[in-house]
Parts: C-alpha cells; structure tokens; sequence
C-alpha cells in the first residue's frame, strides 16, 4: 500500500469513528446515559440504521472505495442531521473524557496497526465498544467520590432544612413556588431547572449549595422503580412532597399503581418530618402526611391572574397570584402548606403568594409585538394544556393559534381528549414533529392546520400566519429525537 493510502486509510478511519462516537454519545446524553434505552426506547431508531448501522457495514463491504463514500456519504449526512437537531450535545466534561478516550483509542489502535503492517481493515467496533466500557468504569468512579464528597457537605449543614418534592406533574413549578415563598423568611436555595436526578442533585450540591442556605429545595425525577428512593435516602429530606401523579412516563412504568409506588418511595426518608401528597396519590392515612388538593376553592383563573381561597387549620385565605392557570392553584397550595409549617404567618404568606414569579416556559405570558404568546412550552400533561386551550379561549381579539408536538410518552386517548378541546377554541393549530402528527391530522376540525416536520420553518410560519392581536399558545415541546 502507498505512503498516501496508508495516510489516508489512517485519517479517514479516525475521522469515522469519532463521528460515531458523537453519534452514540449524543444519544447516550439525551437518554441519561443508558444505553438500554437509546436501543430500546428510541422515538427515532430508523435513525441508528441511518447513521450508524449502514456507514459502519459499508466500511467493511466497500473496501478502497470507502473514502470515497465516507466523504461524500457519511460525514455531509451526519453533519446535515447535527445541524438539524434542536437539542444538541452538550460538551460536558463526562462527554469530553468519553472523546478523548475515544479519539486515543482510535489513533493508538491505527499507528500500532500501521507500524506492524497488521490490519488490512482498521477496527471500528473494538475502539467504541472499550470506550464505552472504560468511560462507563470512569463514570461510575467519578459518581462515587462525587457522591461522597455531596453526602459530607450536606452532613456539614448541620441546620439545613430540605425540601424534596417529587409527582408526574408540576415538579418545578411547586419547587419554584415553595423557593420564591420561603425566601421572604429564609435564606432559600433551590436547584436549577428541571435538574431531577442524583447525579444531577449531587452536582448542584458540589458546586453550586451556598453554604448559608437554610432552605435547600429540590425535586425527584424516576424513570424507574428505585430512582426516587435512591435520591431520598441520600438526601435525606425532612419535608417531601408527592404532587399530582398521571399517567406520565407510562411506557417506563406500564401501570399506574407503578407510577404512584414510584413516587411514595419518598416517604422513606430517614429524617422524614412531614409529608405533604396529593390526593390523586393515596389517601391512606399516615402521622406525617397532610393531604392536598381538596382544600382550594373559589377559583376565578383568568388572563390577568388568579384568585382562589385555601382552607389552612381551619381559616380560609384569600389569595391571588399573577401565575396563570387553575391548575397551579394546586402547586401554590401545597408551597402555602410548608411555609405554614416552618412558622410563616398568614400575613406573610398572602404577600408571598402575590409576588411570586411565573415560571418560566410554563404558562408564562409574553407580549411582542401586539400578539399575545402564552409559553408553555416545558408543560407535557394533559390538564396542564388543557387549562392553556381554556386561557386562550377567553382571549376576545384576533385569531388564537397553537403550535404543539401534543402529548408526549402519553396515550392516543389523552391526545385525542386535548384535540377535542383545540377544535373547539382555535382557528390555526401547528403541528410540529412527527410523533403525533397522523393522529392529529385525521383528527383536528380548524380553519387551518399546519403539518411542521421539525420547527426549523416554525418563525416563518408565524409570521406569515399571524398579526398583531391574536393569541399564540406554545403548548408542550418536544425536541426533534422525540
């Protein structure tokens, strides 16, 4: 073989590797990192065989032609869809130690095969499969010590006082409630976004946990039984909170009664105080556990705001908010009961309430250009959007228009229910993604409706379909893997 060949053959083999190892860790990132469910669980595994599948048999099949395949066929492919994606890679440092391993791998395992006139195929599978297994083995080392090194600053709290709040709907929005309620008495610290996990939590603790903080305020995500009471028995909470459970997450769990186990692992916190649980979760009774949700009445939820009473040991208190919806009457009631509990008055409770902040993405409302856009875009469960379709419906000028993917790892039944309220109440529904769409577009009855693959043309269509006036409801989001 030629000097050039050889260099070649050495190039594009390292160049091909590390755009399937982008490929995999890509996926890996999206599906926290298990590799059982970026095979199993993907919404779009016709694109394994797209992009890593047919490349990686045709570089043994194609022989000296695979350069020519490579360059002209692989990598524009794959960076066409890279380009495309709307959630790209993150480059974490877990994500870095996966490349660089990788790329060492690739480079060590080509020269040595150079040097010794070995391979007549450079290796593909063997250098992704042992950076798989030693990034894994890193990780797992790296979750350890960092594990450990959150547990000692926490036990170093001695005085801090943890929330954790967990449920299939409006974890974030109850944990941004109690946060911005607290703080009016409390020096408050509350996780970021939705950051749910343990070794999410165990990051934040590290790096972010100011250590004055008298009031640490987290939720609990699960993807499967055992994650909530992992996240429990390290955090070791003295008030959790159970919000309302749904059938959210159902092709991990497959039932309900799984779903609301789940979730009750919370309860088994060694520290545990009190236990606040909606009353869609169980209502067998317990020393520690308050219910919620049935003490919430005189509800008038409106574009301008929201005013509901709360029965609170034996008083009722009126309170109104800016945060639009009926439903986060409930998260607000639940952030009312633990300020209650850890000696908050009355007084300072009503004023709380009526300065808290809209979360942001969920129902939060944005005026631009005369159009009114209600963003809800990080709200997935049915009587979330719901409530959005109710909102919009009381908007009296101009065109209402929603732009949604529907209702993601959820059932057709629940989808169909929200397309029945859309037609009801809009006059364009924009469909974007793939997930939904045949449902929705042998099933919605509007003026118009628009079938989007991806949101790439999504601002073109708005401005081509909108005017100062109408009302645009950014209902639920689902990124382009989805």
């Amino acid at each position: 073989m030629q000097e050039y060949e050889i260099l070649l053959s050495l190039v594009v083999n390292a160049l091909f590797v590390t755009l399937l190892g982008w490929y995999l860790i890509t996926n890996l990132q999206w599906y926290n990192y298990s590799l059982s469910r970026v095979i199993l669980k993907h919404h779009k595994a016709r694109w394994h065989v797209f992009y890593f599948i047919i490349p990686f048999i045709a570089y043994h099949t194609t022989g000296k032609f695979f350069p020519i395949f490579f360059f002209f066929g692989v990598l524009p492919s794959i960076l066409l869809w890279h380009k495309n994606l709307d959630k790209k890679l993150v480059l974490t440092w877990r994500v870095k130690r996966f490349l660089i391993l990788l790329i060492s791998l690739t480079l060590f395992q080509d020269v040595l095969c150079t040097l010794k006139d070995a391979c007549a195929v450079y290796g593909v599978f063997m250098p992704l499969v042992i950076a798989y297994i030693g990034s894994t083995i890193i990780e797992k080392f790296l979750f350890m010590t960092y594990k450990k090194e959150a547990k000692n600053k926490l036990k170093a709290l001695t005085e801090l006082q943890i929330v954790c709040i967990t449920g299939s709907y409006g974890k974030t929005s109850i944990k941004n409630f109690v946060a911005q309620i607290l703080s009016k008495k409390f020096k408050t610290y509350a996780t970021p976004r939705s950051i749910n996990t343990l070794g999410g939590i165990m990051g934040d603790i590290n790096n972010s946990l100011p250590e004055d903080t008298q009031v640490y305020v987290c939720e609990a995500g699960a993807r499967q039984r055992g994650d909530i009471y992992e996240i429990t028995t390290f955090l070791e909470p003295q008030r959790v909170v159970v919000g309302k459970v749904g059938a959210a997450h159902i092709e991990y769990f497959k039932t309900l009664e799984n779903i609301k186990a789940t979730k009750l692992e919370i309860m088994q916190s060694p520290r545990l105080e009190e236990a606040f649980i909606h009353t869609s979760v169980t209502d067998e009774p317990h020393d520690k556990v308050k219910f919620f949700g049935n003490e919430i009445s005189d509800i008038n939820a409106t574009l301008n705001g929201t005013d509901f009473k709360i029965e609170l040991d034996g008083q009722k208190l009126s309170l109104h908010t800016d945060v639009l919806g009926e439903f986060q009457t409930m998260n607000i009631a639940v952030a009312v009961h633990i300020a209650n509990s850890v000696g908050m008055s009355y007084e300072e409770i009503v004023n709380a309430v009526k300065e808290l902040e809209p979360v942001e993405h969920r129902l939060q409302m944005i005026k631009a250009g005369g159009k009114l856009i209600l963003d809800d875009g990080y709200n997935g469960n049915i009587d979330g959007m719901l409530e959005g379709v109710r909102l919009c419906s009381l908007h009296e000028t101009g065109k209402k228009v929603i732009v949604t993917p529907g209702l993601v790892e959820s059932s057709d039944e629940l989808n169909l229910k929200l397309i029945n309220a859309i037609n009801e109440v809009f006059d364009i529904v924009i469909v974007t993604g793939s997930l939904n769409a045949s449902l929705f577009d042998k099933n919605l009855d509007v003026k118009n409706k628009i079938m989007l693959a991806d949101k790439t043309e999504l601002t073109t269509v708005l401005a081509n379909q909108t005017k100062a006036g109408d009302v645009i409801l950014f209902a639920n989001d689902a990124p382009n893997f989805i």
